[in-house]
């Protein structure tokens, strides 16, 4: 072993010797061959240099894709379940917005229809139903005392809840008929137009004095008022008991949607707006469950 230990410590004084030469590194001009510079070195402080380089730039490589958004795109780096988290939220952010879409589209339809009377009629909706089911094909289910028990409970917490808040508005799906609702007339004049579903006219014509206000026919929230080509200045009242209606061709529009509004409140002024208008009055249209109805039933003008 001692002849091998001998070369290599004669192999690691030679490079020592080496290491500690030194040179000089002249910087001439190419054509006048004057001297620019002159720098004294060694190849350990050519070495030290290179080495200090290398780890600055390896430093501040890693230090770029740590600290900065670089690191998304290194493959592998851990952030790809994040990033699936944050493609699968926008996904059902996507999927939940296209939902809401759809069904505003849809009732955006629905009332553009019964804006220009594009409705079916009753005897239509029946056209086109299918076979007519017999109730005493049915086999009537009997309530239990307890099932029993338990509606009388309910209708009397009910009636108790009302006499302690007083009567609210409610918009919940009813089945109160017509005849048992009180309507304040929109306004007092004579009905130049009756009310014919078979010739698409949903509601009546009255004529009133101008500058006459348009009152609401019942309390509820106004859910559309703009203006429309066919119909002019509009107003749109949802009311309880799956009831709206509409006033239409009207100069002024005194509520905005989204306002509630007590029965007998102005919310617009008799005018003469709109392409399905020769004059001025008030195409008052009342709806019920969908179905649109005679007004003249249940309101006197």
């Amino acid at each position: 072993m001692a002849p091998n230990e001998d070369k290599f410590k004669a192999w690691w004084k030679r490079t020592k010797q080496n290491l500690q030469h030194t040179y000089r590194f002249i910087i001439m001009n190419n054509e006048t061959f004057e001297e620019v510079g002159s720098y004294r070195l060694t190849l350990l402080n050519v070495y030290v240099a290179a080495s200090t380089i290398l780890v600055l730039v390896a430093f501040l490589v890693v230090t770029a894709i740590a600290f900065t958004p670089l690191r998304q795109y290194v493959p592998g780096y851990g952030e790809g379940d994040k990033a699936r988290r944050q493609v699968e939220k926008l996904y059902d952010e996507v999927q939940s917005l296209e939902q809401q879409l759809a069904a505003q589209r849809a009732y955006s339809e629905n009332i553009r229809k019964v804006l220009v009377g594009d409705v079916e009629t009753a005897e239509q909706a029946e056209q086109k139903a299918g076979p007519e089911v017999h109730m005493d094909s049915l086999q009537e289910v009997e309530r239990s005392e307890a099932e029993e028990q338990l509606r009388e409970e309910l209708e009397l917490k009910e009636i108790g809840d009302v006499a302690r808040r007083g009567r609210p508005i409610n918009f919940s799906p009813g089945d109160v008929p017509l005849e048992q609702l009180f309507f304040s007339p929109p306004v007092t004049g004579e009905i130049s137009a009756a009310f014919m579903p078979d010739k698409k006219h949903y509601g009546v014509d009255v004529l009133a004095p101008k500058n006459t206000a348009i009152k609401s026919a019942m309390d509820g929230f106004i859910f559309f008022s703009d203006w429309t080509l066919e119909t002019g200045n509009t107003i749109g009242i949802q009311h309880s008991n799956n009831t709206i209606t509409f006033y239409k061709h009207n100069s002024v529009l005194l509520k905005e949607a989204g306002s509630f509004v007590k029965a007998g409140e102005a919310v617009a002024i008799i005018g003469n707006t709109g392409t399905l208008s020769d004059g001025p009055h008030l195409h008052f249209e009342l709806w019920h469950k969908g179905k649109p109805v005679d007004p003249v039933e249940y309101i006197k003008f």
